[in-house]
């Protein structure tokens, strides 16, 4: 799509102050494609550490790096995960509190700082803690980042872009992989030095990430949410006029305060569980499920292909290359059915044929009836369906609740997904594989599979249609006065 595409402009009324309705009209245009890139940075980050400990797991194992067992590189592997908890958290209740642009740069920064510290690890211990700061930076960066998303992109093509971004995450996963070839095969460094620089090559990506976000605003809809109107205006006025369109001139209340709505650190779980218990449910059970699924697997896959393969591990990243390709297609070439055909159908069908391609995949892997290049095709035709999944689920949870807790709901979604499925998944692979068994193996891939069967039954019960809805529509904002029939008063019950 072209950055100067304003085919798809709507020239309707709108008014001044109607700051959520004025950026969904906004025409496709090269705002829209800068927060794409600098956004969008985060996830190529978070996929570039993601894939490169699993890329070289098996090098760690080595004597001459830091000399870590199986079970090791799961604890490491854990140790991230409930930092990204930590980090979602703590960072989610600050974004809605404090804004979305000035915690997705104080997330990036301690991203840039705890994987440069990655590389000067000395043993297990050093290694886990910086894994696990690294891990928090990147928790804080999905609040932040996919409430912004979600907040700045015309709700016409809302899916697709969220899922294009959330995708972005297999860049960095084949960029790991390529660069863990070079490391590995090449000869241009020592093993024992190249996983080092590997990891400091990742701060440098986050330099760039960081110059890039200084281009993008503070979310509007967050500004006026805290009657910062002025501000929320102006920001979008510049857009409005980037994008060709004429600013609206009038507006009975131009300027009007909005009276924020107090947010505090238990405000979140209140309106989620008192108001919105149905959606609850599934955003839970949707993220769950893809947080198993996905690090049962990636965080543990280069030890399968050597136990079980007998694959070299400087062979590992050519491997990787398939599974990251499989996945980015999946989320770019999905997403646009997800606005056309919709949220519904579409969560539904991905999150069912990963988890049956799944099961046929972990069968085949029980019986050895595959090589080692015919397995990983088996396994990424599953992931290909669930990485438009996956994406979804935070789609689901960043679409679902109000404007003042929407970092706070992703947070605490991902946290409990990262908490149930993400933390013990990796741990419980690795002892499953240390066992050397292959039956033990197939029953963690088939805990993974049914997980996703289940997201799909959830989503089928309780979806919601939101394509081409504006977020305030889904959700009314918690600023809203009872007398709209969508404010404090309202919404007691959740009816889906």
């Amino acid at each position: 799509m072209s950055a100067d595409s304003c085919h798809d402009a709507q020239h309707t009324d709108v008014d001044k102050d109607d700051i959520p309705g004025r950026l969904d009209r906004i025409p496709w245009c090269g705002f829209h494609v800068t927060v794409i890139a600098a956004l969008g940075v985060a996830w190529i980050l978070d996929g570039l550490e993601f894939t490169l400990v699993g890329s070289l797991a098996a090098l760690l194992e080595r004597r001459a790096t830091l000399h870590l067992s199986a079970p090791d590189i799961g604890v490491a592997a854990s140790a991230y995960l409930v930092g990204a908890v930590v980090g979602s958290l703590a960072f989610g209740y600050l974004a809605d509190r404090y804004g979305r642009k000035r915690l997705f740069t104080t997330t990036l920064l301690l991203y840039i700082g705890a994987t440069a510290a990655t590389g000067l690890s000395w043993g297990l211990a050093s290694f886990a803690l910086f894994r696990f700061l690294t891990g928090a930076g990147i928790g804080g960066e999905y609040s932040a980042i996919n409430s912004a998303i979600q907040e700045l992109i015309p709700a016409r093509r809302r899916g697709r872009i969220d899922l294009l971004v959330n995708g972005s995450f297999w860049i960095g996963s084949a960029a790991a992989s390529t660069l863990s070839l070079v490391i590995l095969r090449s000869g241009v460094m020592a093993p024992a030095l190249g996983w080092r620089v590997a990891f400091t090559l990742g701060a440098l990506l986050g330099l760039l990430a960081l110059r890039l976000r200084r281009l993008i605003p503070e979310s509007p809809r967050w500004l006026a949410g805290r009657g910062r109107m002025q501000e929320a205006d102006a920001i979008v006025t510049a857009i409005e006029r980037r994008a060709g369109i004429d600013p609206p001139r009038q507006g009975g209340q131009s300027g009007r305060v909005r009276r924020a709505y107090p947010v505090r650190f238990f405000t979140a779980p209140r309106v989620i569980f008192g108001r919105y218990r149905k959606r609850a449910v599934l955003a839970a059970t949707l993220m769950v499920a893809q947080l198993f699924f996905y690090n049962a697997f990636f965080f543990t896959y280069a030890l399968v292909l050597v136990r079980f393969y007998h694959t070299r591990a400087t062979d590992v990243g050519a491997y990787l290359l398939p599974f990251a390709l499989s996945n980015f297609l999946g989320a770019a070439l999905l997403g646009r059915f997800f606005d056309t055909i919709g949220r519904r159908p579409m969560i539904t069908g991905t999150y069912a044929l990963s988890g049956i391609l799944m099961i046929i995949a972990a069968w085949l892997f029980r019986g050895a009836l595959l090589g080692g290049s015919a397995q990983t095709g088996a396994w990424a035709a599953a992931f290909f369906f669930a990485s438009a999944g996956a994406s979804a689920a935070y789609l689901t949870v960043s679409e679902s609740f109000p404007l003042e807790i929407r970092a706070s709901a992703i947070a605490l979604f991902f946290a409990f997904g990262t908490a149930v499925g993400g933390v013990v998944a990796p741990s419980l692979l690795g002892v499953l594989i240390a066992s050397g068994s292959r039956h033990r193996v197939f029953w963690g891939y088939m805990l993974g599979a049914i997980l996703m069967l289940f997201g799909a039954l959830a989503e089928w019960r309780y979806g919601l249609a939101t394509e081409g809805r504006s977020l305030e529509s889904i959700a009314a904002s918690l600023t809203d006065e009872p007398a709209t029939g969508t404010g404090r008063n309202s919404g007691r019950r959740d009816t889906g």
